[in-house]
């Protein structure tokens, strides 16, 4: 009987034993179920089988046995969390390429926390732990992230060397322990743990813990893992000191001009998302010329040395400072209001009034800011502003001894000290900025709020001497032609009110040149057919772009858009003729046309008032009126002739 019921025996003890051979007592019942049967027969065709009531038995004992050492977890809470006893099957080409994936584009505290969740996804980790050496502070700081989605912190001294995080991280090597009671974190669910050093080239920089049962299975695989993180992290830092090698200036150890311009465009972002404000501040070391010229450029090194020391011992640790120039130190200041930054500001200069640098005395400063939002949202205007407001604190001087610091909110654009020193900042940037400079200008103009005619002719009078400003060699030409407007004008007995428009529409007759490319418009040579068709615009460019948009000033469109017309119609932009060009425009293209000839150009010298006349003789009846220009040789010797 024996006999016969052997393979359904067999049949059974596979179900039932498979799994677990390794238990004694299941190895020990299947041994005496074994002994019990007899040599195998073979069985006749449509023989049947009879069951076996002792080998039955047997077979579920074994059973009950095996049920009994399947591990199981009594509170439900946890289930699923608590992996004693369980072992995953690990697709090892999967889990490699998770684990590569982590590392792209994530900063190392992300990192940390993607790897505990692949760890905890792939390979039932209860806790995953990383420590980095802190070297000032002799110590490691633990972060750990548990199953349940808690995170602890705490602190491991390089002083409790029994403490076997400590002593892997001074030898190197990993250690194993039987539970995680050294790490001390309550509630913590106890497990066998595994100490990794991080190691790469330059030494153990930290520790990565893994709390996991049948951890001596892993130790393999969690070691090449945590070099893995090693070599990320010395990447990571060697980036880090690479790019602050990049920005960082080697003289005074602040940022370079990129470093810092980089770092306010994150800053202002940041200011933007907080909806707070940001300031920043612009120092620049008053003749730092005379002083290298003089003195040598190691005197003028040593003076900007000081001054970046002085800035660095007195800004907090949010702040950032650059050198922004050859003498120009520039602080970003977040979460800082205009009064706030003035006082820092203070507080700098009079301590730099306090150090005395041999052969110069105490280090003064020019001291501009400029304030996010108040001032401007767009970061290249905001240093623009900062700039300008530092070189009116430079033309002001000093006030009992300390610098003049000066706001972009206390400037007045069109006082002569804000626009030559707007000139100033343009001269510099010129070649980054194009004609950025002329928008911005003529924007202010056309929100200016007029009170006044002669508030208006001040803020004509600004945008025209601008815009002289962008050929030296035409410099005043603007106020000459209106003085000359204004004479002709009278002359001829035009009412007053004539007059003065033809004399403030003279004045902005040019203003349609802020749109003239700059290479263009100081060419020394003469233009070609090209470049002609381009200055050809400038009387359209004043008449639409600057006049238009301002309602105050539309009625001098006429006088700007058509002072370059001819008598016989060759003159532009519409080829008009006779009385079909307004008298205004035919007294200004008169007055334009005479300053020219007295001028300095660079391919001629100015010529006599005579010869000037005989010019404007010739040209009557055809370019110019026969009647303004008899009335202008009138009166022409009489105008100042100095330019």
């Amino acid at each position: 009987m024996l006999n016969e019921n052997k393979t359904e025996i067999q049949n059974t003890q596979k179900n039932t034993v498979k799994s677990n051979v390794s238990n004694p007592l299941s190895k020990r019942l299947n041994e005496l179920a074994k002994s019990a049967m007899p040599a195998e027969k073979p069985v006749k065709q449509g023989q049947t089988k009879t069951s076996n009531p002792f080998q039955t038995e047997i077979s579920n004992i074994v059973a009950r046995i095996n049920h009994f050492n399947t591990t199981k977890t009594s509170n439900k809470l946890y289930g699923g969390y608590m992996n004693t006893g369980y072992r995953n099957v690990i697709d090892y080409t999967d889990l490699i390429n998770s684990f590569g994936n982590i590392f792209s584009d994530k900063n190392i505290h992300d990192v940390f926390s993607a790897i505990h969740n692949l760890f905890i996804e792939k390979l039932g980790n209860v806790f995953t732990s990383f420590g980095l050496y802190h070297e000032k502070s002799k110590c490691i700081n633990l972060k750990l992230f548990s199953a349940l989605g808690n995170t602890y912190t705490t602190k491991v001294f390089l002083s409790d060397e029994k403490n076997p995080v400590i002593e892997c991280f001074n030898d190197g090597k990993p250690v194993y322990c039987e539970d995680n009671k050294f790490l001390n974190i309550p509630y913590l669910q106890n497990c066998s743990s595994l100490i990794l050093p991080l190691n790469c080239a330059k030494g153990c920089t930290g520790v990565m813990i893994v709390g996991k049962d049948y951890l001596e299975d892993y130790i393999g695989l969690f070691s090449f893992l945590a070099n893995y993180c090693a070599m990320y992290m010395q990447n990571l830092e060697l980036m880090e000191q690479a790019n602050k090698y990049a920005n960082t200036d080697t003289l005074t150890g602040l940022y370079t001009h990129r470093g810092f311009q980089e770092i306010l465009s994150l800053e202002l972002k940041r200011a933007e998302e907080k909806n707070s404000e940001l300031s920043i501040i612009m120092l620049d070391v008053n003749n730092i010329s005379k002083i290298n010229r003089e003195l040598g450029h190691a005197k003028g090194d040593e003076v900007i040395k000081l001054l970046a020391e002085k800035v660095k011992q007195n800004i907090k640790s949010t702040d950032k400072a650059g050198r922004y120039g050859g003498d120009e130190i520039a602080i970003i200041l977040p979460d800082t209001n205009t009064a706030d930054a003035k006082y820092l500001a203070e507080y700098i200069t009079y301590c730099l009034s306090c150090c005395f640098v041999d052969d110069v005395g105490p280090v003064k400063v020019s001291v501009g800011i400029t304030t996010f939002p108040e001032a401007s949202r767009d970061q290249e205007k905001l240093l623009i502003l900062a700039e300008q407001a530092m070189y009116i604190s430079q033309a002001k001087g000093y006030k009992e001894g300390m610098s003049a610091i000066v706001s972009s909110s206390d400037i007045n654009f069109w006082a002569d000290d804000s626009l030559n020193s707007f000139a100033e900042v343009i001269a510099k940037r010129h070649a980054q900025l194009g004609i950025d400079f002329e928008e911005e200008l003529v924007h202010k103009f056309n929100n200016e709020k007029i009170i006044s005619q002669n508030h208006l002719m001040e803020l004509a009078n600004s945008l025209a001497g601008a815009i002289d400003a962008k050929d030296p060699y035409t410099k005043g030409h603007s106020t000459s032609v209106s003085r000359y407007s204004e004479a002709l004008a009278r002359a001829i007995n035009l009412p007053e009110d004539e007059v003065q428009k033809i004399k403030l529409g003279a004045l902005l007759h040019d203003v349609g040149k802020i749109g003239i490319p700059e290479n263009v418009l100081k060419k020394p040579d003469k233009l070609s057919n090209e470049e002609w068709e381009i200055m050809k615009q400038h009387p359209v460019i004043g008449a639409e772009k600057v006049l238009a948009p301002n309602e105050a000033l539309r009625e001098l469109i006429p006088m700007v858009k058509y002072h370059h017309e001819h008598l016989d119609g060759t003159g532009y932009p519409e080829k008009l003729k006779g009385d079909e060009i307004p008298l205004a425009a035919r007294i200004i293209a008169v007055a334009d046309t005479y300053h020219a000839l007295i001028s300095d150009r660079p391919y001629r010298k100015g010529m006599s008032v005579e010869r000037a006349c005989e010019i404007l003789k010739e040209g009557a009846g055809k370019q110019w009126d026969s009647d303004l220009i008899r009335q202008f040789i009138t009166i022409a010797p009489s105008l100042s002739t100095s330019i």
